[in-house]
């Protein structure tokens, strides 16, 4: 049979005792005392023997217990008992030390992870998102508020409920990240779909977060409209105004022309030149609106880039040489092959070539272009010295421009070719000299 600890450390401390006992046994009754006395001091020293055996046990024992208590209570996450007696000097009271030091640790990490779950569970009431964690078994077990509303029933009826009796079963199936046309009895239209997956307990949990697209998408649709508006009304006006004027220029002149007190030749022969210059004015007000009708539609009509393989260095050349001008720095870039429609990316490179040739004529400096590969990416700069922009903010707003009988669609243009091949165009201000650098990134 195994032996308790408590039992080996009573023993061991017997055993401790039982020398020094047996010697005062033996000189106690090979000494001149009498039977009486012999057998009082007999009694008292095995008195004493068991008793230190029993004091040296019960002393380690109950610090043992102590300690084993004061670990249960961390354990159960009370951090609020601490071992009295501790003190450097000794082996448990150093124990004590440390096990106190371990709760106060622990209350501490305890207390910000109760501050961070209840930060948590406030930002997710007071999100405007709706965010649902499913088990493993795909039934729902964490909801906000939002998506309480969303769904239309009370929290306590929603818990336990599959994805699919829900209707967000097509949430944990497809791209983690897209958009859906989803309809819920709190609201239905396009939704921003964000999943992802965590572990509670070791088992896997999928988390859901659906954001509202619909009012988003609405207030740019009516930003874009108002601005659209605007734009059309600024070129119509421009137009109309003028032809309306000369219109009724023209009606006086006639008017007057045929009054019979204003029948003569030179009368007449004015009459005829107000009628040209008058036309002449109609013609080019009306070529005017056309020209901005038809840039309009180009925008509106850009087709979907045909991909082909386009070597970097012959779209670049090929594009310099249409520009004579000023003089252009080729530098030399890797050689590199990326998938784009070379006809649209002739177009957006001619297009930043002009405009910073355009710059550069002003100062009589030069432009520079190269390109370089990183991170999966071919990325081209056009830098002129040209005199820079002033106003950077409205740059790729659609018919805004800085010169003189510009369009303000060449950099819109640009960008939405750029944009359609997976890249990005930027336009900014040099910081190390005076003009400008346009920098297009496109994805190999």
């Amino acid at each position: 049979m195994r032996l308790t600890y408590e039992r080996r450390i009573h023993l061991l401390a017997l055993g401790a005792g039982l020398p020094g006992t047996l010697v005062a046994l033996i000189l106690l009754w090979n000494g001149s005392f009498s039977s009486g006395a012999a057998w009082t001091i007999t009694f008292f020293i095995g008195v004493f023997w068991l008793g230190f055996a029993f004091s040296v046990k019960n002393r380690i024992v109950f610090s043992l217990q102590t300690l084993s208590n004061l670990l249960a209570a961390l354990r159960e996450e009370d951090f609020s008992m601490r071992a009295r007696g501790a003190g450097s000097g000794d082996a448990m009271g150093e124990v004590m030390v440390e096990v106190n030091a371990l709760s106060e640790t622990l209350r501490q990490q305890r207390l910000g992870a109760l501050e961070a779950l209840a930060l948590l569970r406030t930002v997710m009431e007071e999100i405007d998102l709706a965010i649902f964690t499913f088990n493993q078994d795909k039934r729902l077990r964490l909801v906000n508020r939002a998506g309480v509303r969303l769904l239309g029933h009370p929290v306590e009826r929603l818990l336990g409920f599959t994805a699919e009796e829900l209707g967000l079963g097509a949430c944990l199936e497809g791209e983690p990240v897209r958009t859906m046309e989803l309809a819920f009895p709190g609201g239905s239209g396009r939704w921003g779909l964000r999943r992802g997956s965590f572990r509670e307990e070791g088992l896997p949990h999928h988390l859901i977060v659906l954001s509202d697209l619909s009012r988003t998408l609405r207030d740019e649709e009516r930003k874009a409209w108002q601005r659209l508006i605007r734009v059309l009304g600024h070129e119509l006006n421009n137009s109309l105004a003028p032809i309306q004027s000369v219109a009724q220029s023209l009606e006086s002149s006639l008017v007057a022309a045929t009054k019979p007190s204003n029948a003569h030749g030179d009368s007449f022969a004015g009459i005829m030149d107000d009628l040209r210059q008058g036309l002449s004015i109609i013609r080019s007000r009306t070529e005017a609106l056309g020209r901005f009708m038809t840039a309009y539609a180009q925008l509106a009509r850009l087709p979907q880039p045909k991909l082909l393989p386009v070597r970097v260095s012959d779209w670049v050349g090929r594009t310099v040489k249409l520009e004579t001008r000023v003089k252009i720095n080729l530098g030399k870039g890797p050689d590199t092959v990326i998938s784009a429609d070379p006809d649209q990316l002739e177009q957006l490179l001619i297009n930043l070539v002009r405009n910073a040739a355009d710059a550069a004529l002003e100062t009589k400096g030069g432009v520079e272009i190269g390109w370089t590969r990183k991170r999966g990416q071919v990325e081209l700069w056009v830098v002129d010295d040209g005199p820079g922009l002033p106003n950077t903010a409205n740059l790729f707003v659609p018919f805004f421009t800085t010169k003189p009988g510009g369009s303000g669609i060449g950099l819109v243009l640009s960008r939405q070719i750029a944009e359609a091949h997976g890249g990005e165009l930027t336009l900014k201000n040099r910081t190390d000299a005076r003009g400008c650098e346009a920098r297009l990134r496109l994805p190999i």
